[in-house]
């Protein structure tokens, strides 16, 4: 079991602050981020305020396709080709441009109260900020900075999430007492290049302060790496076209997030952090060492306890089948994500370079069996380390359905299998498991470098670093890794931009990819620039849909209740990822699948409105999103965003890119 200090943030406020007069952590403030004057003289109770942000801001953050502060759903992943399912904002029977119909995140006014919504979380962070060195002057000044470094990366990533969520947002940088008729608090939506410059300026203060590394015992809490590698993050994104309409024009954005990336390269490879390990089983199983990993820029660090005081990560459970312990049908991966990856030799998936749709698990990129299972390849536990998938149906004369293993939700050939830990135990770990979750990864930061060489036309240093990438997992270094010649800058981004989708695949990157290259249509909203995905030579992910089929038996049967093909027939060609005849076991049950399988569409499609096949349509005004009726009711000075309605019906004019 895992002591490391996230799990026991609910349990540490009780026992650092349970014992002493007005010690109840929540009773002790006066006015919501009011503290008395005691409060900070112990370093005990310091540290649990220091834990206390760390829970606030990544308690929910259970899964690796989660994604935004505070919230940490898979709202956004949904909205991608990895998962399939329409919602909302990629349905096109509907038209979302009212307040009402706004994202919520943004929160409620500031009252009195404690609530866990970001201007809090912000304000908590300011609050500590303000005080430890006036009020807690007594404690040691290397415990007050590292307290300090880590509110201020907290602070500037919540500032980011709420930038990539509505653009220009107010900025409070000093702890405000709520009042309804006081006009010193009601600031105005900041530009974005002024939230960004206060991101900047926050992750340099953290950098500053914080340690290059960690003890064992403090593993998980944010380092100067990490701020310098956000910033990497913040600066690409601000470079991109979503907030940057003269990307293609002017280097200046770009010179500064590659700046910033190759820092923090200096940095964390000083520190001892790098690409994990030189082989793709070493990619698999960094995801579920334990302890230090030098691939892991940032973590949450989960617990296998059943209890408040454990953060668990769901995602074991939710994608094992239910033949392998899981909940049912696990995820299914739409054949556009199965279509994606490349080649054995790092060329692109076509038929001229040998892909076969069916057969799709022959010759592959090393991480698509790290990725993807498919019936036939070995996926164990600890309780059956050789057991197998097997997820097919087969019908009988009266068209009646049967199913491998007794799985009726059959909904692709291939279903998502990273970041699952074969060691993991059906009985405990799948509920409860305590695989951390790598939110920030070396080499993430790597792409990140490898897009502002691309965008800065740099073609060759793009391949260089794309080329570590590729490298690290065995793709052989002929053809520049299968990746060939980048004629220009446009060919230099849409390769990086492929290779992050291919690399860093259900790790929830993907939504913020499409939204800052504005990737589901050339179109964009009047006085806003768009029109990137021509220039990059991409389809436009509007009009296309996630698909997904049947894996069937061949021919009618006499019984939907008996399963055509024995077990021995499927234990003869099970295949292994780690066995070195590997392609050779693929071969054999490519035979297997000819000679068994076809491929048929799905009764209900993946992607449908009321049963109805649909194609996305994810409209212009959501790449940013308008302020809810909430937030422009109890703050009416702010402005709406430009393709959202206010709450009288009015054009909002608030436009991100300035």
């Amino acid at each position: 079991m895992k002591t490391q200090f996230k799990i026991y943030i609910g349990l540490s406020l009780l026992l650092v602050l349970g014992t002493s007069c007005s010690d109840d952590f929540l009773k002790d403030k006066k006015n919501y981020g009011s503290y008395d004057d005691t409060f900070y003289q112990t370093q005990e109770r310091v540290q649990a305020y220091v834990d206390n942000q760390y829970y606030d801001f990544y308690n929910a953050y259970k899964s690796p396709v989660a994604s935004v502060v505070g919230l940490y759903t898979d709202a956004n992943s949904r909205l991608t080709e990895e998962l399939g399912g329409v919602q909302d904002f990629t349905n096109p029977n509907k038209t979302l441009l009212n307040a009402s119909e706004a994202n919520s995140y943004y929160g409620p006014k500031l009252t009195t109260s404690v609530n866990n919504s970001p201007y809090n979380r912000i304000r908590e962070c300011t609050n500590l900020l303000e005080d430890i060195d006036v009020k807690g002057a007594n404690l040691d000044k290397t415990f007050r900075d590292q307290a300090k470094g880590q509110m201020y990366y907290m602070r500037a990533v919540q500032y980011f999430d709420l930038m990539r969520t509505y653009g220009g947002v107010p900025l409070v940088t000093t702890v405000q007492q709520a009042a309804a008729d006081n006009p010193d608090i009601q600031l105005p939506r900041a530009k974005v290049s002024e939230v960004v410059a206060q991101i900047v300026k926050d992750l340099d203060m953290a950098a500053s302060l914080l340690p290059g590394k960690w003890n064992d015992a403090n593993y998980g809490r944010f380092t100067k790496g990490a701020a310098m590698a956000q910033k990497s993050r913040v600066l690409l994104t601000y470079a991109s076209p979503l907030f940057n309409k003269s990307w293609d024009a002017s280097n200046e954005r770009w010179e500064a997030a590659l700046k910033a990336g190759l820092e923090a390269e200096t940095q964390l490879t000083a520190d001892g952090y790098g690409l994990f390990g030189s082989s793709v089983k070493d990619w698999e199983a960094m995801f579920v060492k334990e302890g230090f990993c030098s691939e892991a820029i940032t973590i949450q660090l989960c617990g296998t306890g059943i209890t408040s005081n454990f953060v668990n990560n769901s995602w074991e459970k939710g994608i094992r089948l239910l033949s392998l312990g899981g909940l049912g049908g696990g995820t299914p991966a739409p054949k556009e994500m199965i279509d994606l990856f490349p080649m054995k030799d790092g060329k692109r998936p076509t038929t001229a370079n040998g892909y076969n749709d069916f057969t799709f698990f022959v010759n592959r990129d090393p991480r698509f069996y790290r990725t993807f299972a498919f019936s036939g390849v070995k996926w164990g536990f600890k309780e059956t380390p050789a057991a197998a998938v097997w997820a097919y149906r087969w019908v009988d004369a009266a068209n009646k359905a049967g199913f491998a293993d007794s799985n009726t939700a059959v909904s692709s050939p291939a279903f998502v299998r990273k970041m699952s830990n074969t060691a993991a135990s059906k009985d405990t770990n799948f509920q409860y498991s305590g695989t951390d979750i790598m939110e920030y990864r070396y080499a993430e930061l790597l792409l990140n470098i490898a897009e502002a060489y691309a965008a800065l036309g740099q073609t060759s240093n793009t391949i260089a670093y794309l080329g570590k990438i590729r490298n690290r997992v065995g793709i052989p270094a002929a053809n520049n890794y299968g990746i060939g010649v980048l004629a220009d800058k446009y060919a230099a981004i849409e390769a990086v931009l492929y290779e992050r989708r291919v690399e860093l695949a259900y790790e929830g990157k993907r939504f913020w990819d499409t939204q800052r290259w504005m990737l589901y249509d050339n179109a964009a909203l009047p006085g806003v620039t768009g029109g990137t995905v021509s220039k990059l030579g991409l389809t436009p992910i509007n009009g296309t849909k996630r698909t997904g089929n049947f894996l069937q038996y061949k021919t009618a049967t006499a019984s939907s209740t008996t399963d055509p093909i024995t077990a021995a027939a499927r234990a003869a060609v099970v295949a292994d990822p780690d066995a070195a005849n590997f392609d050779t076991q693929l071969a054999a049950l490519a035979t297997f699948y000819n000679a068994n399988f076809i491929r048929t569409a799905l009764i209900t499609p993946m992607d449908n409105f009321n049963g109805a096949a649909v194609n996305i349509k994810f409209n212009p005004n959501y790449y940013i999103n308008g302020l809810n009726t909430t937030a422009l009711t109890q703050n009416p000075w702010l402005q709406q965003t430009i393709g959202w309605n206010d709450n009288f019906g009015a054009n909002g004019t608030f436009n991100y890119q300035e």
